[in-house]
């Protein structure tokens, strides 16, 4: 079983099918945290079952670490935590991959790793170059191969806990997947389908103004990442 924590802004039409189509045999608590919608995003995920936090300062990480906050808050808080958009373009069915690979031991940070298997144009050739660029940075400070920076993961809540994320924007993946190699977590990931957003438009790889700002965002974490924390070990890969 696994805690998932769902960030999203503006997300009314795409809502109801993510609900629908979460696991949720799975899942303890589910909390959409209201990233300062202006449609009825909230509203829908009440009615679909979620618990709804706001977050009105506008943040990626500030969203996730807001979910994270009302989490620890509640009764036996479950051993697993997961992160999941709320646009539709992660299948919801591929988390319990994620989560059993948490649970069982075998890997404290689990991935779902898009570009082998994303649909044509579900990632534009700036989110692969981006994605390929970053994680090829933390393999050279690190030791640590990644594949990709998504968003679809789980984690063991002790070990998040110990990463002491920070990153309140578009910095907050590569934070935690810089952090779980410096740190010398297992890392798995698990090749899953990826397919365009089913509407609307990304608030971030949307636009050639928010791809570059996401990537100059991620590469400014990942440099300031490396200054603080130099001459730690790397981390170790286990093979998804």
């Amino acid at each position: 079983m696994a805690d998932l924590v769902i960030p999203a802004r503006d997300e009314a039409p795409n809502v109801a099918s993510v609900f629908r189509s979460l696991p949720w045999s799975a899942l303890r608590r589910v909390v959409l945290v209201d990233n300062g919608s202006r449609d009825a995003t909230a509203q829908l995920a009440r009615e679909a079952g979620a618990a709804v936090v706001h977050e009105p300062q506008p943040g990626y990480g500030a969203a996730c670490l807001a979910g994270l906050r009302w989490l620890t808050a509640q009764p036996a808080p479950s051993p697993v935590v997961a992160f999941l958009d709320a646009d539709g373009a992660d299948d919801p069915g591929r988390l319990p991959e994620l989560i059993e690979a948490v649970a069982s031991g075998a890997a404290d940070l689990a991935i779902a790793s898009r570009p082998r298997l994303a649909a044509p144009g579900a990632l534009t050739p700036p989110q692969r170059l981006g994605n390929a660029l970053a994680c090829g940075v933390i393999r050279a400070l690190t030791g640590t191969r990644y594949t990709d920076l998504g968003p679809m993961r789980a984690i063991r809540a002790d070990a998040l806990r110990e990463l002491e994320m920070r990153d309140r924007t578009w910095g907050w993946t590569v934070e935690m997947q810089y952090k779980a190699a410096a740190a010398g977590l297992r890392v798995t990931e698990i090749a899953v389908p990826y397919r365009p957003r089913r509407a609307g438009a990304s608030k971030i790889s949307g636009t050639i103004s928010g791809t570059a700002r996401a990537g100059t965002k991620i590469l400014f974490t990942l440099g300031r990442l490396w200054w603080a924390s130099r001459g730690r070990g790397a981390g170790r890969r286990v093979a998804g």
